[in-house]
């Protein structure tokens, strides 16, 4: 089902989980991540042609009928069927989708590509002083994210053409979008209690959660949900957007953050969309994916959400307590969001 701004639950940090999933008042403790979400492995399928070929193939009762259809093979048939992130509902790739959400929201293609900048350059200075050393795994000699651009600008990044165009232009590129990639991810989530027995340190409490969904067919931009989530959950918490330490917002495309940006800060999105007498109102953009982000170090499905989450909790300890946002798009039109604080 496809809703407009459906809401989740509220997590607090004592005692209100369900009880499946009890005894955690959750904190979060331990290590990040590395492979392997293989999207450099992913699945080719054979053309419809030749599959059904095979199959009027494997009915035959002798060998005569099951050579006869090979009579037909075309060099059509060797056509490979490539994996596409595309939802079946619109027929639309992610990408696409996106698109239009640039064009709804006017986001221009220098501001895309000066935040993929922005990104590239903050993961590489995270890298140099450490920040990632006890964070990530060892995988096969390799100790960095590999989609890292040390060297880019805005002027190289000018020079892409665009990778997801409707009516022949568009704003969004491979630079300033999200590559998918190998990786893997893990946290430990567990109560105060359990991690101090066993002398765990902890890193930060989860201390709320809100998801939402949106009518991307005909109503609203497939990766808008977290606009909608997030006002919901400072809602539930009584503060609001500016009261963080730091935000991090899943790169999936730059326009995808700049749109989410753009939207917290319209009156009109506000009071239409969210009900609210007031806008948002916008963030301090220092605090934001202050290590960089998807941008730059790649989107492994599945293992984003916990790279996110541990690089925060890893920020708000360093710092000695604080509180962060955590905003992530999904397929589908879903959004998941929470707060984080020590």
């Amino acid at each position: 089902m496809v809703c407009n701004g459906i809401g989740s639950r509220k997590w607090r940090t004592k005692n209100t989980l369900p009880n499946a999933v009890q005894p955690c008042e959750p904190c979060i403790s331990g290590r990040l991540r590395l492979s392997p979400r293989k999207a450099s492995d992913a699945p080719i399928g054979c053309s419809e042609g030749l599959r059904k070929l095979m199959l009027r193939s494997a009915r035959g009762r002798s060998l005569g009928p099951r050579l006869t259809p090979w009579l037909g093979l075309r060099p059509r048939h060797f056509k490979p069927n490539l994996p596409a992130m595309s939802e079946p509902r619109t027929g639309l790739s992610m990408g696409q989708s996106c698109e239009l959400m640039a064009r709804r929201w006017q986001v221009s293609r220098e501001a895309q590509d000066e935040l993929a900048c922005e990104s590239h350059r903050r993961a590489a200075a995270a890298y140099d002083e450490g920040f990632y050393r006890d964070l990530i795994v060892e995988f096969q000699g390799l100790r960095e994210d590999n989609n890292l651009r040390r060297d880019t600008s805005r002027e190289r990044l000018a020079k892409l053409k665009p990778a997801f165009p409707i009516e022949g232009s568009g704003t969004l590129t491979a630079g300033n979008s999200t590559p998918m990639t190998d990786g893997a991810s893990a946290v430990l989530l567990a109560s105060e209690e359990w991690a101090q027995a066993r002398g765990l340190p902890v890193l930060a409490f989860l201390s709320y959660g809100k998801v939402a969904a949106v009518n991307f067919v005909n109503d609203e931009g497939l990766l808008m949900a977290p606009a909608y989530a997030v006002p919901r959950m400072l809602a539930d918490a009584g503060i609001g957007l500016q009261d963080f330490d730091f935000y991090e917002i899943h790169e999936a495309f730059a326009a995808q953050v700049l749109c989410t940006l753009q939207a917290w800060q319209s009156a009109e999105f506000c009071r239409e969309r969210l009900g609210l007498a007031a806008p948002l109102g916008a963030i301090d953009r220092t605090k934001l994916n202050v290590k960089g982000s998807s941008l730059a170090v790649g989107h492994p499905f599945a293992a984003t959400g916990t790279r996110i989450l541990a690089t925060l909790a890893k920020l708000i300890d360093q710092r000695g307590g604080g509180r962060g946002l955590i905003s992530v798009c999904t397929a589908g039109g879903m959004g998941v969001t929470a707060i984080v604080e020590k």
